[in-house]
């Protein structure tokens, strides 16, 4: 069966599945707003128990990257990512989510060629950026004051 580009183009938009926009965008933005809540109210709990500002900041930080990776273990995570969609991917947890699932998949492949060497598939360009990004901040702060 040959078409034209016109042809496909008009019978791959006929058996297109629509996309339900809207509700994705609540879900995401709930699910998003939530796991900011917990954080917040972690972060504040590490505050009334004594600590410091940035201590209480750090140990928050800490404390999410610690569920994020329990919960992508125990595969929960994973189900609250089907359901919230880019909800799931708020920043601390999206990315504990990105170093333990590949080295979940690839363990059978052994600690260094599997877990080891996939743990950072997803990961690793974010922190070669991110740390790129933080050298370049930090020496033009240096360069024009601060």
């Amino acid at each position: 069966m040959k078409m034209t580009n016109d042809e496909y183009k008009d019978y791959s938009e006929r058996h297109m599945p629509s996309s339900p926009l809207l509700p994705d965008m609540l879900k995401a933005f709930a699910v998003g707003g939530l796991i900011c809540c917990i954080g917040q109210l972690i972060g504040d709990l590490y505050l009334d128990a004594g600590l410091g500002k940035t201590a209480a900041a750090t140990a928050a930080s800490v404390t999410l990257v610690f569920i994020g990776a329990l919960l992508t273990g125990l595969g929960v995570y994973d189900r609250i990512a089907v359901f919230a969609g880019g909800g799931s991917l708020v920043p601390i947890t999206g990315f504990a989510n990105s170093v333990v699932a590949p080295a979940l998949e690839f363990k059978t492949e052994g600690l260094v060629t599997g877990t080891a060497a996939k743990m950072f598939v997803i990961a690793g360009p974010v922190i070669v950026y991110g740390v790129g990004a933080s050298v370049v901040y930090g020496v033009l702060l240096c360069l024009f004051g601060g």
